[in-house]
């Protein structure tokens, strides 16, 4: 009985999907673009800062300056921490929220999207009094890359920042969950094969604790995000992305990356899965 009161208390319902929809909405309206290392991508920063806080998450801003092709730039992160035990792990939720340069895509759903669900996910969580373990929401600054190509020092900025505050405030780490373009309207979450596969399968029994038991499908190929820089510095860590964003994935990294593609209801069962993913993890 005190499991289930326990699962009971942590509930990603629809009207925490609303407000990831509407704060996405709103996050495309008021800052875009935000590519990486700009003025813009400063902004887009302080206003999840404002947002994430309202919600009762304790969210501090990390500045940092990291090399690119165009040379040093200034980048943010922010963290959103909820410790309820100095000795447990932390299980680290990561989204970027900068938009890929030259493209003029408003990322609405890359980027955008689980910008929105990160910040209902503080809601949830800081309501979470049940909490057995220690969780961490990341927003990263760099992910994309300013070239055709990732290539050392373009992309990743964030992530590898992340990793080393990381390791600066000595957290030790049970897992690393990556998210990305969550919020499409033809909602199919993949893992790609370049994830931990211990917590592929933990996504895939959540989908079905869930009672969406085809939401989440294993990958065939590798794909580059935010997780690499976590796996490349030894921690479990995966993805879960939806790459299929209109036909043939021609919607990514395009103008018509907006915010009329997404829907509430993939918010509600992505916003589901990553909390079952938590209460199994923790």
């Amino acid at each position: 009985m005190f499991s289930l009161l326990i699962a009971a208390s942590l509930v990603f319902g629809p009207e925490d999907a609303e407000f990831a929809e509407r704060t996405t909405r709103e996050f495309i309206e008021e800052c875009t673009p935000r590519d990486a290392g700009t003025i813009r991508g400063g902004i887009a920063a302080n206003w999840i800062l404002d947002r994430a806080s309202m919600t009762g998450a304790d969210v501090r801003r990390d500045v940092f300056r990291a090399s690119t092709p165009k040379g040093m730039r200034r980048f943010v992160n922010l963290y959103g921490e909820f410790e309820s035990n100095p000795t447990s792990r932390w299980v680290v939720i990561v989204s970027h929220f900068d938009t890929k340069p030259g493209t003029n895509c408003p990322g609405a759903n890359d980027g955008g999207s689980t910008t929105g669900l990160l910040i209902s996910l503080a809601n949830v969580i800081s309501e979470w009094r049940e909490q057995q373990g220690n969780v961490m929401l990341v927003w990263t600054d760099g992910e994309e890359c300013m070239g055709e190509r990732y290539s050392p020092g373009d992309g990743f900025q964030g992530a590898e920042r992340a990793v080393q505050y990381l390791k600066e405030k000595d957290r030790k780490v049970q897992a690393v969950v990556c998210l990305d373009m969550l919020g499409d309207a033809d909602l199919a979450i993949s893992v790609p094969a370049n994830g931990d596969p211990t917590l592929a399968k933990i996504a895939q029994h959540a989908a079905r604790r869930i009672g969406e038991p085809n939401l989440v499908t294993p990958m065939a190929d590798s794909v580059k995000d935010d997780h690499v820089a976590f796996s490349e510095a030894g921690h479990r860590a995966i993805v879960l992305i939806d790459f299929s964003y209109g036909p043939g994935n021609a919607w990514w990294h395009t103008a018509e990356d907006t915010c009329d593609k997404l829907s509430k209801e993939s918010f509600l069962k992505s916003g589901r899965l990553v909390c079952e993913m938590l209460r199994i993890l923790m």
